[in-house]
């Protein structure tokens, strides 16, 4: 659908993103309209049901096709797989009312202004506008582009210039008011859904219009006892959900409505400074930040002043962050491309907390409003939540499938039905009844709630495990895992950072390690000044906070932090200022302190920062600190030991965390604000290496040991050196000592060369170092050709990484077949890399502390957050224990719960049929079951066994194989089919045999023998005939037989279906649903076997001999026990299978698969030791795939 639109009548939403839309323009038509309202009427509401749940059916019967211009409806489909479509109205803002306020004319000079988005989307002269509303964010028809625009944000192609130019004033009250009519309210507004409307959207779902459907049968046919049961079933269903649907609806609520009330200054053009509440914030507003707290309501890029802000809420770390200004520069380049990847330290973000803003001087903090409402940070990470990415798990659709299988078994059964009743003369009405119950029997109505009773437990399992899931049916997905992604830092290893080490250098090389474990005082130098100043910290109520890392550095020199007061007077030095002093107890110390003029903070994406200080009575200087290999690259060669490589490998073999430090002095004369980045960054002498701890969580290697005994494969992704993060690798038993680790480098083009990639064996070799023994990592150069067997383990950069993708991306899943260790990614390509792992067909977890890692989480088939931040609440686990100990348990409650719905949906499938053939049987002798034998089989049978069948816990060990991830999968289907052809069997023999018994007779209502009577001498009870006569249509030998051959049979599928190890507990260990079976197996042959007539003519069942009686017990028995011997040798015998497949020559068609058995042939790889570059025919210049939605929104975060 849709090749045949023209590019006028269709277009694009969020093109190259995540959530990208194709939307297409249609108009209604009311001879359409009209026919649909007529179809309403006469199909009863079913036709408004259809439409209801086929949203484009609706759009195509009420509409026809125009161009998005003219549309006045409008067609979503989403571009994924899935392909979902919806529909929504063209709506006007009409601009009238402002006609009145302040005489808006289409000549106004205000709206004249076509580079503004707002002014192309003002339609003239009737001054309106065109707009949509999808997923939150509104959109508008852009008259001059002729296509809907997202508004509510600043366009992208703005310079820094225009920005200071145009909005560093703020805006007219006229402007305000247009912006605030076009873009809407600056709200995060969550409704707490009402629960009528909750109600609703329930009850219209697929599954409960067929419930009512049968009910609406059973009580035409006054089977109210089950049509009872199966409403308050449904009832208590439904309120779950609705509760749990609210639940959520109000803590997502409470989440955002801080949000929405906060009362800010806002700076007018013409009006001053003004007090406004937040919801009144339009793009291009002058924000002014006083010294006080205050949570960000909107996003906002800082122009003037330095503010230090709380971004926990959206990167799940508690640290003060300081944000800087956006430099006003003579560029032509859009502000973003304008500050390169770390433009997000000139943006206060949504929902982050400014808890310290300073001007320059006297000048006050402004920042001008960049984006509103669900386009801010917070609304993006809102409607996550709101609109979760599908799930495509093969399960659902092939339950989907395997109920059309039903169905179409119903439709032969109907057909059956319709010829045998029809031929024997029945009224019409009661045909269709009997035909229609064929559909209740054939489909089971209490299917999906069946299945769902597994995922429920396993929910309240991993609670009491401190697991918390907002996804249930991604629990099931957890059993399929088999990839599993871990950050390092806080995940794998501990949180805190300990100071180890301070290694000095000067220009013979670095001197001796400094220990800090000794005691002694730091002796003073540009290095004690370089760790008392390069760092984010700030003091608030005379408490020292920020980064942990830089906390320990700062509290290592001993030194004080204050504030320089209004009588504060250095030259070049503000009011105000951050100052660092000496403690009364330092002695030898040249300088009375040290203040802090500016700040290019710390990013992810550059690796360092760097301050600008002045010393009092001393020198102006530059400090630089950050990722050794980065600040070596800044510094005058020479000043860069010799040994520095060495060096470095020696420590981060070791899993220390290595920091360096430089600087360089700098002129009084020049002003700071002249100063940029560039200049300063550059000619800097390297001071030397501060070696911090970091050492692994007592749970990681164990957790790491089981898994990989488990065949799941653990990645390591994280942001620290690349060197460290192999050791660590070691260390935790993710790469094993017999493993080789192989080093992969890419570099980017350079203009001598084009790009190359190079691998390289990582070799451990031993050294003395400072008296003790210590690994360090060596790059061998000549490598004996054995060592390309065996296991082995690449490990490369974010930077390689990057390169890869872009030059090499032939190479990219050769490479991650075997990836292990990611050192140094961005967030962005965190994320990239996990979807990079999807489509190699690998199920994917990802376990982080929430730090940089949401993008990923999100991305991941199963996120585990161990950060309690709200940044955790877009994954759909949360382990309140903070450790990887829940990834395991997780795994092994998804792949009991994946065991227990396949265990469910086969019962049901069986249960169903079994009752189809006795059903069909009976029909033949124009019989039927009657409402008391459907109600015991129903509800005293099978209902309980689909409640308790699914009580088992999760096996406690885990197996090196994976539960079948599909429901139609040859054992499974096997099963199913076997042990209905089993069941069709018995009963056919037990319908034949019965009619050959000489007992057997249609008139007569009993066939048991009085005692010392031979069965020649048969009587029947005159008070007994008299009571049957009115059930008569019923009761027979037949039905009796059928009725005992299923009810036993269905309590025996319960015993053979009900799985135990390896995936789940024994069944013996479910000791409610055993309880249940034997009770249910004991009350059936007490009913088979005592002669109570009142029993009988209750349940409609007549007296047969014992000896019959015996016979059906032999015919149960044997087909237990073929069942259970077939189950159990065939069906669940894993190494025959294996054996099937390894004779037809069967092999997974898993992307992964097939790359892991052509590098298995192929002796040339991996090619150690060897370069290839771009223009060589082995690479390619394929473009990476990217997830522009992380790049554009997580780097945000």
């Amino acid at each position: 659908m849709g090749n045949h639109f023209k590019n006028s009548q269709r277009a694009l939403l969020h093109e190259g993103e995540e959530d990208e839309m194709e939307i297409f323009g249609y108009r209604t038509q009311c001879c359409r309209k009209i026919l649909c309202l007529a179809g309403s009427i006469f199909s009863l509401g079913i036709l408004p049901l259809v439409f209801y749940w086929r949203p484009a059916w609706h759009v195509w019967a009420h509409c026809v096709p125009c161009s998005l211009q003219e549309a006045d409806v409008v067609l979503l489909k989403t571009t994924d797989e899935f392909q979902t479509y919806s529909w929504k109205k063209v709506m006007w803002i009409y601009m009238s009312a402002l006609n009145s306020a302040f005489g808006l004319t289409p000549g106004h000079p205000l709206i004249t202004d076509e580079e503004d988005i707002i002014n192309r989307a003002i339609r003239k002269p009737d001054l309106k506008v065109r707009c949509i509303k999808v997923q939150k964010i509104r959109y508008v028809w852009d008259n001059l582009e002729g296509q809907f625009q997202k508004i509510g944000c600043l366009e992208d192609c703005l310079t820094s210039a225009k920005i200071h130019l145009k909005f560093g004033s703020g805006l007219t009250r006229e402007e305000q008011e247009i912006r605030r009519l076009i873009c809407g309210p600056n709200t995060i507004d969550v409704e707490i859904t009402p629960i009528w409307k909750l109600l609703i959207k329930e009850v219209l779902n697929p599954f409960y219009i067929f419930q009512l459907f049968s009910v609406c049968l059973w009580f035409s046919e006054d089977y109210k006892e089950y049509a009872f049961a199966i409403i308050i079933m449904s009832i208590i269903s439904i309120a779950l959900t609705v509760y749990d649907l609210r639940e959520q609806s109000v803590k997502l609520h409470h989440l955002v409505e801080s949000h929405n009330n906060v009362t800010v200054s806002v700076r007018g053009r013409k009006a001053g400074v003004q007090d406004l509440e937040s919801c009144f914030l339009v793009p291009g507003d002058l924000l002014i930040l006083t010294g006080n707290k205050v949570q960000m309501p909107c996003d906002a890029i800082l122009i003037d002043g330095s503010c230090v802000v709380d971004e926990g809420m959206l990167t799940g770390e508690s640290i003060p962050v300081t944000k800087t200004p956006l430099p006003e520069m003579d560029s032509s380049a859009p502000w973003k491309m304008q500050s390169g990847s770390d433009y997000k330290r000139h943006v206060l973000f949504c929902g982050t907390e400014v808890i310290q803003a300073k001007g320059a001087g006297a000048a006050t903090v402004k920042a001008v409003v960049l984006q509103t409402g669900f386009n801010t940070a917070k609304g993006d990470l809102v409607r996550s939540i709101l609109y979760p990415k599908p799930m495509n798990f093969k399960l659902y659709r092939d339950a989907t499938r395997f109920l059309l299988c039903l169905v179409g078994t119903a439709t032969i059964g109907m057909i059956y039905t319709l010829c045998v009743y029809v031929l024997s003369g029945e009224p019409p009405e009661e045909v269709v009844k009997k035909a229609l119950d064929v559909i209740t029997i054939a489909v089971p109505p209490a299917l999906p709630a069946a299945l769902t009773t597994g995922i429920i437990y396993a929910q309240r399992r991993l609670k009491k495990r401190g697991i918390f899931c907002i996804s249930p049916q991604r629990i099931t997905v957890c059993g399929q895992l088999n990839l599993i992604c871990f950050d390092k830092t806080g995940t794998l290893t501990k949180d805190g950072l300990d100071l180890w080490g301070l290694m000095p250098c000067d220009r013979n090389g670095f001197q001796e390690v400094h220990s800090f474990a000794s005691g002694k005082a730091l002796p003073w130098g540009p290095l004690c000044a370089a760790m008392a100043s390069c760092h984010s910290l700030i003091l608030l109520d005379g408490v020292v906070q920020g980064d942990p890392l830089d906390l320990k550095m700062f509290e290592a020199t001993t030194w004080e932090m204050d504030i320089s007061g209004d009588n504060f007077h250095i030259k070049g030095v503000p009011a105000h200022a951050m100052v660092v002093k000496p403690c009364k107890t330092a002695s030898q110390v040249p300088v009375e302190g040290i203040a802090i003029l500016h700040q290019f903070p710390f990013s992810s994406a550059l690796q360092r920062m760097t301050v600008i200080v002045q010393e009092m009575g001393g020198d102006r200087l530059a400090f630089m600190k950050g990722a050794p290999e980065r600040v070596a690259s800044f510094c005058q060669p020479e000043t860069v030991p010799t040994s520095f490589a060495s060096e470095l490998q020696i420590y981060t073999t070791q899993g220390f965390r290595v920091i360096a430090l430089a600087y360089k002095k700098l002129e009084i004369d020049h002003h700071i604000t002249a100063l940029t980045r560039e200049k300063v960054e550059t000619d800097l002498i390297f001071l030397g290496l501060l070696i911090l701890e970091n050492q692994l969580k007592e749970e990681t290697k164990p957790v790491l040991e089981e898994l990989i005994s488990a065949w799941i494969r653990t990645v390591m992704i994280t942001g620290d050196n690349l060197q460290t993060a192999i050791t660590v690798a070691r260390r935790s038993g993710m790469v094993s000592e017999n493993q080789k680790v192989i080093l992969i480098e890419a570099n980017e083009n350079s203009r001598s060369s084009s790009a190359s990639i190079s691998w390289k064996l990582v070799e451990e070799k031993k050294r003395i170092v400072y008296g003790n023994q210590d690994n360090y990592i060596n790059i061998r150069e000549e490598v004996p050709g054995n060592d390309r067997e065996g296991s082995y383990h690449f490990a490369l950069s974010g930077k390689s990484f990057q390169v890869i993708s872009q030059h090499f991306s032939s190479l990219l899943p050769k490479i991650l077949i075997n990836g292990t260790i990611f050192a140094r990614m961005s967030p962005g390509q965190k994320s990239s890399l996990v979807e990079e792992f999807q489509k190699l067909d690998y199920f994917v977890g990802m376990c982080g502390d929430g730090a940089n890692d949401c993008g990923a989480l999100k991305m991941a088939h199963v996120g585990i957050s161990l950060s309690e931040q709200e940044a955790s609440v877009a994954s759909p686990f949360t382990s309140k224990t903070p450790n990887i100990e829940c990834i395991p348990h997780l795994i092994k409650e998804g792949r009991a719960a994946l065991v227990t719905s396949f265990c469910m949906f086969k019962y049901m499938a069986v249960y169903s049929m079994i009752q189809y053939i006795g059903v069909l049987l009976l029909y033949w002798k124009t019989n039927n079951l009657s409402n008391y034998q459907f109600l015991f089989q129903d509800l005293a049978i099978t209902t309980v066994i689909g409640v308790t069948m699914s009580l088992n816990g999760a096996y406690s060990k885990l197996v090196p194989f994976r539960p079948a991830g599909r429901l139609i999968s040859p054992p499974q289907l096997l099963s199913v089919i076997l042990n209905i052809l089993l069941s069709l069997a018995m009963h056919i023999v037990g319908f034949v045999l019965v009619q050959r018994q000489p007992w057997y007779s249609v008139k007569m209502h009993s066939a048991c023998t009085v005692k010392n009577e031979s069965i020649s001498k048969l009587t029947v009870s005159p008070t007994a005939q008299e009571k049957i006569e009115s059930n008569s249509a019923i009761t027979s030998f037949e039905n009796t037989t059928v009725w005992f051959l299923g009810t036993i049979n269905c309590i025996m599928v319960a015993v053979i279906f009900s799985k135990g190890k390896p995936f789940r507990q024994p069944t013996y260990k479910n000791y409610i649903f055993v309880l249940v079976l034997i009770i249910q197996l004991g009350v059936c042959l007490f009913i088979l076997f005592a002669d109570i007539p009142e029993l009988y003519r209750r349940l409609d069942l007549l007296c047969t001999p014992v000896l019959w009686r015996v016979y059906l017990v032999i015919m149960l028995s044997s087909n237990f026990f073929v069942s259970l011997v077939v189950e159990e040798t065939i069906i669940e015998n894993r190494a025959l299978w294996m054996a099937i497949k390894r004779c037809f020559g069967y092999q997974s068609k898993s992307q992964y698969r097939i790359w892991q058995r052509a590098l298995a042939k192929d002796p040339s790889w991996p090619p150690l030791n060897q370069t290839f570059y771009c223009d060589l025919p082995e690479c390619d210049r394929g473009v990476s795939y990217s997830n522009p939605v992380f790049e554009s929104n997580e780097e945000q975060l």
